[in-house]
């Protein structure tokens, strides 16, 4: 099983011309592991994944993997609603050499807890990889109970679970069997540090993609106990991860590495740009940082 904790960056995925844009991608591969980053999730929700074709995904998938070069682990997002289908991304991830696999729990149809369970049952026996169970029901209508965790916990390929829910309560009052069992990461930027005083392993977040430094040195003062630091960087954070919200807009996301890095702001449909309100509260939260990372680009604000 490989060895992930700390800030995990959930990647988007530049596009130009209605393309993934291979350059662009490299570069904020280069960026985000220069920034220290403890790992990268590809083709997930903030990264467009459900609008990549089957050839775009494995593309971005191998070219993250070749770009990172074994500096940080790369983690694919093979999920779906069809158990046979995440099957099939899930050892196509493992053939390309992902470190391990984000699975949601699945969405729409809104399997019951037996069905989640044997979702995850199948999909560990057909495949090598560790797995990491991406628990976000507020986007797939399906919430993993406690006694869902317990099933889970006897299945060996799963390694993790990433908790969007923002329930630090539920988290904290977890058995020690189950929080000896799994490693937690925290798929909510606002939540994420108390999530990681609480005892999780680190954060597999959206917000990171702009960020970095920040995100990665929060995290490492947090698992570190040295709190008021940790505190002092959330309080830096808090107006980005606000105008950013909780749950990855990759709209959000490209306005802000637009100011950031000059990143084309180019989306999938169904996704629009950002409306012109959500730009400017996204530009007003990264005002401050501007300076310090690109006087160039502060101009466009």
């Amino acid at each position: 099983m490989p060895r992930l904790a700390g800030a995990i960056t959930a990647l988007v995925t530049p596009f130009l011309d209605g393309d993934p844009d291979r350059a662009a991608l490299r570069a904020l591969v280069e960026w985000q592991i220069l920034s220290g980053v403890d790992g990268l999730t590809v083709c997930s929700t903030t990264g467009e994944g459900p609008t990549l074709s089957p050839q775009e995904r494995a593309k971005v998938i191998d070219l993250v993997i070749r770009s990172a070069a074994g500096r940080v682990p790369v983690i694919a997002a093979t999920g779906t609603n069809s158990t046979e289908s995440t099957i099939a991304l899930t050892r196509e991830a493992q053939a390309l050499g992902a470190a391990a696999a984000l699975v949601t729990v699945p969405y729409y149809s809104k399997p019951g807890q037996k069905g989640i369970v044997h979702h995850f049952e199948q999909l560990a026996a057909a495949s090598g990889l560790p797995i990491i169970v991406d628990n976000a029901p507020a986007q797939t209508a399906s919430d993993l109970s406690i006694e869902t965790l317990g099933r889970l916990a006897a299945i060996p390929g799963i390694l993790g679970i990433r908790d969007a829910t923002g329930d630090i309560a539920r988290f904290d009052g977890l058995s020690p069997f189950l929080r000896q069992r799994f490693r937690f990461f925290s798929g909510h930027d606002p939540s994420a540090l108390a999530f990681t005083i609480a005892g999780g392993d680190g954060m597999i977040s959206p917000g990171a993609n702009v960020l970095p430094r920040l995100f990665t040195s929060m995290q490492q003062a947090a698992r570190a106990g040295n709190l008021s630091a940790a505190l002092s960087l959330q309080d830096r954070l808090l107006p980005p991860i606000t105008a950013l919200g909780p749950e990855g807009d990759p709209a959000k996301i490209k306005h802000a590495l637009r100011l950031i890095r000059g990143l084309e702001t180019e989306l999938r449909l169904p996704l629009v740009v950002a409306e012109p309100e959500m730009r400017f509260a996204i530009g007003k939260a990264l005002a401050p940082f501007l300076d310090e990372i690109s006087p160039r680009l502060a101009l466009s604000l």
